[in-house]
């Protein structure tokens, strides 16, 4: 039987008349598949004139891509940036402060950049001090880094440094 629910097609052995609130087994959902937020809770709705300078209606999505960030730190010169994170967070190391007009700020670094790799070294799932060292003990640094504030923030409520 093919009835219409939240205007999807949907084939369904089931007759329509039964609970709405009933789940769909996946493979019964006819692509493409949308889930739409809660009726309760409803994305704010901004007029379409205004969305082109409103934030939360970006489209220009090559700022969340990996992208490769070089510094050269003579000895004992600060790197310019913090980081936070680690395996503990289970979340990745992030960029947390980057100090204005250093080298760092120069070649593009943001907080909430997430550090992917440096130097060929996987960062995604490694212990905090271990990348410290690595940033440190390096003369050149060749970043592997991508924006993403989402899991930054995650990341911040979950650790302390």
């Amino acid at each position: 039987m093919v009835c219409r629910r939240a205007g999807l097609m949907v084939r369904s052995r089931s007759s329509c008349s039964k609970n709405m609130d009933q789940k769909i087994p996946y493979d019964d959902y006819q692509l493409p598949v949308v889930f739409l937020p809660s009726y309760e809770s409803p994305p704010a709705w901004i007029p379409p004139q205004e969305r082109i300078h409103h934030p939360d209606y970006n489209n220009e999505l090559t700022q969340f891509l990996p992208r490769t960030v070089v510094l050269n730190k003579p000895p004992g010169a600060q790197l310019g940036f913090n980081i936070r994170g680690g395996k503990a967070s289970q979340l990745g190391i992030f960029i947390s402060k980057v100090v204005p007009d250093s080298d760092a700020h120069r070649a593009g670094l943001q907080e909430g950049d997430q550090v992917l790799s440096v130097n060929d070294v996987d960062f995604q799932d490694i212990e905090h001090s271990k990348a410290v060292e690595i940033l440190k003990t390096a003369r050149e640094i060749l970043m592997k880094v991508r924006y993403f504030p989402y899991n930054y923030q995650r990341q911040k409520e979950r650790t302390v440094h």
